[in-house]
């Protein structure tokens, strides 16, 4: 879906925000990645840390080329993370965060849910920008 996002958005609006009090959608994209990162070395380490920021944000958040980019990146060490996972990680192995310890499988369900989240969010904005919300969007977001 987060292709789909990029493939109808440009530069100019990735600076758009419903109003003084929200991030900027490209702000909004930026984070996304950022939490994705979060999970990738969470797979790797099995410790989440929400501390990384992206060297070049405010070159990421006003590029959609840069962001699309990148997003292909991180889903590809994603999926090489998860893969990288054994039967025995999967059935012992814990994640920790915040002082808590999760299942590998809880815990791709927790960021199954921070994606949800973040396509609600990304579809208040691009109703408000008057942009046609992709059909499986409409499907699955509403």
């Amino acid at each position: 879906m987060r292709n789909q996002l990029m493939e109808i958005l440009d530069d100019r609006d990735l600076s758009f925000r419903p109003s003084e009090k929200n991030p900027s959608l490209g702000a909004l994209c930026l984070e996304i990645g950022e939490i994705q990162v979060a999970y990738i070395r969470s797979f790797q380490t099995f410790e989440k840390d929400f501390a990384y920021r992206h060297e070049e944000a405010n070159v990421m958040k006003s590029s959609r080329s840069r962001l699309q980019a990148w997003f292909a990146e991180l889903d590809t060490e994603l999926k090489q993370a998860v893969s990288a996972l054994s039967d025995e990680d999967i059935q012992i192995r814990r994640i920790k965060t915040a002082g808590f310890t999760f299942t590998i499988e809880f815990h791709l369900m927790v960021y199954a849910e921070a994606l949800i989240i973040f396509y609600g969010k990304v579809s208040v904005y691009l109703k408000a920008m008057d942009k046609e919300l992709p059909r499986q969007w409409q499907d699955w977001i509403g």
